[in-house]
């Protein structure tokens, strides 16, 4: 009789496999959220740090099934940084597509609404708003923003990572 044993899963499968996924879901969320006009809704935006956290703590429980139940804090943190890296840089790439091709007039309108806000704040001067609204421009188009957007995404990866790690790991016995 011949017996069947699966290969065990490496953190780079599992990371890809729910990065793509995470990414998946968050470009579906943004794109609702950009169609019905509640991009600026903070508290819906924090919904997308609900689907990187599921998205980890997915990746981890993968990686578990297909390595007897075991993961190590290292290979938890490594799983949870490709996870959001790979989110962040599809969310990104969607983004600037949408703004750029979709709804040129977004960034625009974005702009207009951050003006608004601050003078409204009613705390600073002119010449202030314009320098603020200035560089927010220029820190979230083109290629400066794609490269903000992508290292963001690992970065919150690693972050989240480093507190779902600790509660998902589950080291292997040394002796057996």
């Amino acid at each position: 009789m011949e017996t069947t044993t699966t290969a065990p899963v490496t953190t780079t499968a599992a990371g890809l496999r729910y990065g793509l996924l995470t990414g998946f879901v968050s470009i579906i969320f943004t794109f609702i959220l950009l169609a019905t006009g509640q991009e600026g809704n903070s508290g819906l935006a924090l919904i997308a740090f609900i689907i990187l956290i599921a998205g980890i703590v997915f990746a981890h429980k993968a990686f578990k099934a297909g390595n007897a139940g075991y993961m190590s804090y290292g290979q938890g943190l490594g799983i949870g940084v490709l996870v959001g890296g790979l989110n962040g840089t599809l969310s990104t790439v969607f983004n600037y597509v949408y703004r750029t091709f979709i709804d040129p007039d977004m960034v625009a309108r974005t702009m207009d609404q951050m003006r608004a806000k601050l003078e409204q704040a009613g705390n600073m001067s002119e010449a202030q708003i314009e320098q603020i609204v200035g560089a927010s421009m220029k820190y979230s188009t083109g290629a400066i923003g794609l490269a903000i957007g992508v290292a963001s995404g690992f970065l919150l990866g690693l972050v989240f990572s480093l507190i779902i790690a600790a509660i998902t790991k589950k080291a292997e016995p040394e002796f057996e």
